[in-house]
């Protein structure tokens, strides 16, 4: 049986975890593992990379990003797992707050590093300050938890820390790598309902599994199960499973939005697609004082 998770200097050499300059300019948690490596930006605490070993990366990272180093002004970076938090996508109330949220461009701390069998696993944690109550006027601290052995596992835990309950919405944002969008399909979301962002949100069935041939921007509220990724180019199927999480978003913004976005590439929008483990929508979390939420995510990679 594997052995327990055991604490380890992470200035100590030759243990599989260090935390390094990166070419996009700011200090990364690489991982190395029996099954792969991965790495997390501290800005954000953002997944960047993972590559399984005899496998194409799994996570698509936008060509022509940076990390803000020193991180005087940072801006999110396109693409990894950005992490969404305390509001997904725009605030509900006032647009002109930060979209998905204020901790995607604070820098995290590393707490703990653990290794077991094969396996290891990272903490980076932060909490709110006094200069984000203008923005989100409660208190709370999140720990950001990735485990990487053949598979890779990121859990998001918000822990309240005020006087009062609070409500909130959440996502990994995961964007992942595909040989081409005309390629893929996803799977696990027959017979859901989705709120289509690119006509009014309006609430509409699905049928059948999800594929591509224009933008799509999709909700799906009620969703609790696993999605998989289906990609015949790299003759691979990306297999998302999820707890706390009651919806699911998958996006690609296709070719118009591509162009207009600027930080994606000329063609990026051919090679990603985001399947989004998320609290979002409709579904939102309460956590009470003292209490604790946390948003799982789980990828693996199977042959097609």
């Amino acid at each position: 049986m594997p052995q327990p998770f055991e604490p380890f200097d992470l200035t100590r050499t030759g243990i599989g975890v260090t935390v390094e300059d990166h070419p996009l300019g700011g200090p990364v948690l690489r991982l190395t593992s029996a099954g792969g490596t991965a790495e997390i930006a501290l800005q954000g605490a953002q997944l960047l990379s993972w590559h399984p070993n005899g496998q194409a990366p799994v996570i698509w990272l936008s060509p022509t990003e940076r990390l803000a180093n020193p991180p005087t002004s940072p801006k999110p970076v396109r693409g990894g797992t950005p992490v969404c938090w305390p509001w997904f996508a725009t605030h509900p109330t006032d647009p002109t707050k930060p979209m998905h949220g204020f901790m995607r461009t604070q820098k995290w701390q590393v707490d703990v590093v653990e290794r077991s069998d094969g396996a290891v696993r990272a903490e980076l944690r932060i909490s709110t300050k006094a200069a984000d109550q203008p923005l989100w006027p409660h208190q709370a601290s999140l720990s950001l938890t990735a485990t990487l052995s053949d598979t890779l596992r990121l859990e998001l835990t918000t822990h309240n820390t005020g006087l009062d309950a609070f409500a909130l919405t959440d996502a990994l944002h995961t964007y992942f790598a595909v040989s081409d969008i005309t390629n893929v399909a996803v799977e696990g979301f027959d017979g859901q309902t989705y709120a289509d962002k690119l006509d009014g949100v309006a609430r509409k069935p699905q049928s059948g599994d999800i594929t591509f041939a224009g933008q799509v921007d999709r909700v799906y509220d009620e969703h609790g199960g696993t999605a998989v990724i289906v990609d015949r180019g790299f003759k691979r199927r990306i297999e998302i499973t999820k707890s706390g999480s009651g919806s699911s978003v998958v996006w690609n913004p296709w070719a118009e939005r591509c162009a207009l976005m600027g930080d994606m590439g000329p063609d990026g929008y051919r090679t990603m697609v985001c399947v989004e483990t998320a609290n979002a929508g409709r579904d939102v979390i309460t956590i009470p004082t003292g209490g604790q939420h946390t948003l799982m995510a789980s990828y693996r990679v199977l042959p097609l």
